[in-house]
Formats: C-alpha cells, sequence, structure tokens
C-alpha cells in the first residue's frame, strides 16, 4: 500500500519538491522529534512564535497539532491572552478566532448528529 502523502506533499510537492523533502525530512523528522521537548511543549512554543509572529497561513494546522499533542483549549486560550501584551492585540485576536473556530469544528465532528 502507498503511503499517504503528507500535508505539504499535497500542497506544494508537484511545484517545490525541495521545500517538501525539508519539510518533511528535517523540520517534522528531525527537529520535531528531537527529545528536548516533549511533543505539547514543542506544539506551545510552534504556537506561540506563530502567533507573535503573526504567520496565520500556518497557525491553524500547528492550533490542530497542539490539541493533538495534549494542550487543551483553556491552555492555549490562556497562553494567546498572555501574548496580546507582548505580540499585540490583533495577533491575538486573530488567533483566538481561529482557535475558536477549530474547537467549534472538533466539537462538531466529535457529536453524533441527532437522529442517526
Amino acid at each position: 500500500m502507498t503511503p499517504q502523502p503528507t500535508a505539504a506533499q499535497q500542497l506544494i510537492g508537484d511545484f517545490a519538491p525541495k521545500l517538501v523533502a525539508l519539510t518533511d525530512q528535517v523540520l517534522f523528522g528531525d527537529v520535531r522529534e528531537h527529545p528536548g521537548l516533549s511533543p505539547r511543549d514543542r506544539s506551545l512554543v510552534t504556537v506561540t512564535a506563530l502567533v507573535s509572529l503573526y504567520r496565520t497561513d500556518q497557525l491553524g494546522f500547528h492550533l490542530r497539532r497542539a490539541l493533538e499533542n495534549g494542550l487543551t483549549k483553556d491552555e492555549l486560550v490562556e497562553a494567546i491572552t498572555h501574548l496580546a501584551f507582548y505580540a499585540g492585540w490583533p495577533n491575538a485576536m486573530t488567533a483566538i478566532t481561529t482557535l475558536k473556530g477549530i474547537v467549534a469544528e472538533t466539537e462538531q465532528t466529535a457529536t453524533p448528529e441527532e437522529g442517526s
């Protein structure tokens, strides 16, 4: 069975194959798997950097990953609220609305529809 293409492969694999290889092998293969930080803590650092730098294109993916890696909605809300004073109110407001949408989407898919 052929392995499922990564998100980077799906997004830009035919356009920038070297960037995809570096993303998959170095960033997600080596850097993200280095034992110095837990996946949870690494996600918190990544999310705070993305919020601070207003990297909205990458934020949704990493907020989802942070939830998968054990951060709670409340912890992410608290971190983003704290960042408002250091990274700017617009950055925090954008991040909070992104997180709110992800949480709503997650809760909707986790809740069985009535009548099914």
